[in-house]
């Protein structure tokens, strides 16, 4: 030991009269560059308009189409919602943060920003699950489904996951904010993500990332252990069907389910899962921007785009659409 005070025996020692509280935060952002700033805008404001009309017309395809009224469906219109919502909670700031000099949000916005966005991403870990239990409980015995997956049971689902995002969005903005922020306002991101407000508090963040990595770490165990669960039991109900056809339908749709959920997880394991420590601006910021961006717009593709229900009812949307158009006119 060399006997030299630490940063935080430092900061302790300060009278009270001298610190001052953070009341507004800076999101730094990717870079300084104005031209590279204009590119990311509209690179960015293309992928978040895909990403409403994907989504948002998803939801409006499943609720107004009659053929569409399933469990299967209805979870897969909540993860449209949800995904829409994610995008919202982050895009916008963002995209107004690259043509702006101002770049400040209030430590009240920023908390908002944090709890929605745990709670939407979080939700949609458990809903994921309960889609993968869904999709087992359809393949394994079909005849059974509507039955097995009566609203007494999709319903709760549906609740118990935004129950879970509530309450663990509850505990981290709380244990976050509770935080002293008094010797930088400068979050090194692009949103009010966790790993940077702790880089940057001036309190023992110790029990916060304890915390962090521990009920992370814990969701993403039950949600994964869930899906692979359901899917090892969907490919043994698989390889038990005579049509080669029908394995390979099962199989397709099964496959990019499976890559949508690893590319989900993957990067929140990535995010979060590992010492605050390790973090870095560059590394950090694209994997967040894959998980709250990217994926909510890669989503109706994966989980619509080789559906035939879907792509059928959109046909007759359309023929709906254009009979009643050639009507009127």
């Amino acid at each position: 030991m060399s006997g030299l005070p630490s940063d935080m025996d430092l900061y302790l020692n300060i009278p009270l009269d001298n610190v001052t509280e953070v009341t507004m935060f800076i999101l730094m952002g990717f870079t300084d560059d104005f031209e590279l700033q204009v590119f990311l805008f509209l690179l960015f404001l293309a992928i978040y308009l895909f990403t409403l009309i994907g989504n948002l017309g998803l939801v409006v395809l499943v609720t107004g189409d009659s053929q569409l009224h399933n469990p299967m469906y209805y979870f897969l219109s909540i993860l449209s919602f949800l995904d829409a919502c994610y995008s919202t909670v982050v895009t916008p700031k963002m995209l107004a943060n690259f043509l702006a000099e101002d770049k400040a949000i209030s430590f009240f916005g920023c908390a908002t920003q944090m709890f929605l966005f745990v709670t939407l991403g979080t939700t949609e870990c458990f809903l994921l699950a309960a889609m993968a239990y869904d999709r087992y409980v359809a393949i394994y015995n079909p005849l059974l489904y509507v039955v097995n997956m009566s609203p007494r049971v999709y319903v709760p689902l549906i609740i118990a996951s935004y129950g879970g995002g509530i309450l663990h969005a509850t505990i981290h903005t709380v244990a976050t904010f509770s935080l002293s922020f008094c010797r930088s306002n400068e979050i090194r991101h692009v949103f009010c993500d966790i790993p940077p407000l702790l880089a940057i508090s001036c309190s023992d963040t110790h029990m916060n990332q304890l915390l962090l990595f521990y009920l992370v770490g814990s969701i993403e165990i039950v949600t994964i252990l869930i899906v692979l669960i359901s899917y090892g039991c969907i490919l043994l109900a698989i390889l038990k069907m005579h049509s080669a056809e029908g394995r390979r339908k099962v199989f397709s749709t099964c496959g990019s389910h499976l890559t949508g959920v690893a590319i989900y997880h993957g990067t929140i394991l990535f995010a979060y899962v590992r010492p605050t420590s390790s973090y870095a601006l560059e590394h950090d910021v694209i994997v967040s921007i894959f998980y709250t961006i990217v994926i909510p717009m890669l989503n109706p593709i994966i989980y619509s785009l080789r559906n035939k229900d879907v792509k059928e009812a959109v046909k007759r949307h359309f023929e709906r659409n254009w009979f009643i158009h050639k009507v009127e006119f």
